[in-house]
């Protein structure tokens, strides 16, 4: 199956785009940024549209899942929106008793710790998924040739909250699930790709112009058990969308030792988070890769003159690589001044090298 004539990727539209023909290795117009978690959290206008509005019942109604998409590309004239979600959605839309805890994070009311606690698990439907692929339609109609990011959480990441039933530091028990019951840890991990894959294809199907998996948790694995227990479900999630010809993105926090595990399970371009520089990266990944990345949040609060300078070192060490689009090395901090993130907009796209 191919996209619909009409979509962003085929009308002409995002084809072109900055932010996709950096992810296809193109020579861009302008140097592509845009940052993880921007929709939201550090914007006054984010804060007010969800007053009093759970985070999951605010990515469930379209109006207002589009809205916060929109915020930050008016506001910073990034180069992509990154579509409002959570990677729990797909589990709330299956119908997994789960919900977001404010100062906590996601918590299931049943955790799933054994091969009948899969088997007991609801599957997602396409029908369940209609309210995101509104909020995709309604998103895409105001974003003209701006692309929209679609985007799922890993299947190791989505398994590690499952398994513990709520965050956790160390990943205990999914890794002790993945040695020690393997028929559970494989079970689950299918579960999640289906779920995770579903969840993205509705999204690039509906308008989204690339996509990109999210693996928060998977810097707690070593390179072997990834490789074994974890690449080849992230690679089934992709099974949904490769079809679809958008680009995809990989990215993990913690994961500069599994660069090419990850890029394995075969996707256009490798985010790096801020702990390893892109040239280092670039070498790793053989110098055949797109990165994306990879400023320190950290140093969003420092003072203009250490920040300029080291957004031009990011941009620097990036043109070492096939293509580059210029990212956070994790989320935006919920302080962050959004007036920070509009200055770094302009300097990345004022930066010609």
């Amino acid at each position: 199956m191919t996209l619909s004539p009409d979509h962003p990727l085929k009308d002409g539209r995002t084809a072109q785009s900055p932010l996709i023909t950096a992810y296809r290795g193109g020579r861009p117009s302008r140097k592509p940024v845009w940052f993880m978690r921007q929709a939201g959290r550090s914007l006054p206008e984010y804060r007010e549209a969800r007053e009093g509005i759970g985070m999951l019942d605010s990515c469930l109604r379209p109006d207002l899942a589009a809205e916060i998409t929109l915020q930050p590309v008016r506001r910073h004239d990034v180069d992509a929106g990154i579509f409002f979600s959570d990677i729990v959605i797909p589990l709330k839309l299956a119908g997994v008793d789960v919900d977001i805890v404010p100062g906590v994070g996601p918590v299931l009311g049943t955790p799933v710790r054994s091969e009948a606690d899969v088997a007991a698990l609801p599957r997602l439907t396409d029908v369940a998924l209609e309210p995101i692929r509104e909020a995709v339609r309604l998103t895409v109609a105001e974003l003209g040739q701006t692309p929209l990011i679609g985007f799922a959480g890993a299947p190791f990441t989505v398994a590690a909250y499952m398994v513990e039933g709520k965050p956790s530091r160390d990943h205990l028990g999914p890794r002790t699930m993945m040695h020690g019951d393997p028929g559970a840890w494989a079970a689950l991990m299918a579960w999640a790709a289906d779920a995770s894959g579903r969840f993205l294809r509705a999204q690039i199907e509906a308008g989204a112009s690339a996509g990109q998996l999210f693996d928060s948790w998977a810097g707690s694995l070593g390179l072997e058990d990834y490789r074994r227990h974890v690449a080849p479900y992230s690679s089934q999630a992709l099974d949904h969308v490769r079809d679809l010809g958008a680009p995809l993105v990989h990215f993990g926090t913690g994961t500069s030792e599994l660069l090419g595990a990850m890029y394995e399970v075969g996707v256009d371009a490798v985010g790096v988070d801020y702990r390893l520089p892109l040239h280092e990266a670039n070498r790793r990944l053989g110098g055949r890769v797109v990165l994306q990345g990879n400023i320190d949040p950290a140093l969003l609060a420092a003072p203009w003159n250490v920040l300029e300078a080291h957004v031009r070192d990011v941009v620097r060490a990036g043109a070492s690589a096939p293509g580059h689009v210029v990212n956070l090395g994790h989320g935006v901090p919920p302080e962050t001044d959004p007036d920070v993130l509009t200055r770094i907009v302009e300097l990345v796209h004022s930066i010609t090298y």
